[in-house]
């Protein structure tokens, strides 16, 4: 059990060091670059033709914005900076506002929990808002997190479809699964066809 779960870790660790390196090579650098060549013939225009050259600087800077928002992005889907500063209950909340679904948040913790915790109840909730944009095609959803005794206890419930599965592919429930009992966790799904669902998972304290 401590073999297979060191290797989902690794597993997990790696794709998501590819996913940061696909996203910085196809995103914030390829966008660098064609700042860098547009800078560069600006400054060749610059004596002969001010005004084309002026131009030019202002694509630029709309090319800058663009490449430090891709960057902002990149580094909250690393590790939300709302998260470090303001806890669960605010980062949750803003994941939920761009849930296509109604969701509510309730977190009643004493503290926070361990920082490592802490990230990976966020990025599970993540994963189960994006299941419910993705393919339960709910009106409502409700997230509630709570302590008990040395366990966080996150349960999430919305009005959808129903017949989700850990079994099945395109859900990332299989892989959800794999990362929780890796730390000592585990996943509860209750998803019979027709809805509702609810998904319990159960994280240590620490």
């Amino acid at each position: 059990e401590l073999e297979s779960d060191r290797g989902s870790v690794a597993d997990t660790a790696a794709a998501d060091l590819r996913r940061i390196e696909r996203d910085l090579h196809d995103g914030a650098q390829a966008r660098l670059v064609t700042l860098a060549m547009d800078l560069g013939l600006a400054k060749e225009k610059l004596l002969q033709d001010p005004q084309a050259a002026a131009d030019m600087v202002d694509e630029a800077h709309g090319e800058v914005k663009l490449a430090l928002q891709e960057l902002r992005d990149l580094a909250r889907g690393i590790h939300p900076a709302i998260l470090t500063d303001r806890g669960l209950g605010p980062a949750l909340s803003a994941l939920a506002a761009r849930c296509t679904a109604d969701v509510t948040v309730t977190v009643d913790l004493p503290d926070r929990p361990a920082q490592a915790i802490e990230g990976i109840t966020y990025f599970t909730v993540s994963e189960l808002l994006q299941n419910i944009t993705k393919h339960a095609q709910a009106r409502t959803a409700r997230i509630d997190i709570w302590k008990t005794h040395d366990r966080l206890l996150l349960q999430t419930t919305d009005d959808g479809k129903g017949g989700a599965t850990t079994t099945g592919t395109g859900t990332g429930l299989a892989g959800l699964a794999d990362r929780l009992t890796a730390v000592d966790g585990l996943l509860i799904l209750d998803s019979p066809t027709g809805g509702p669902t609810t998904i319990t998972a159960e994280l240590p304290w620490r």
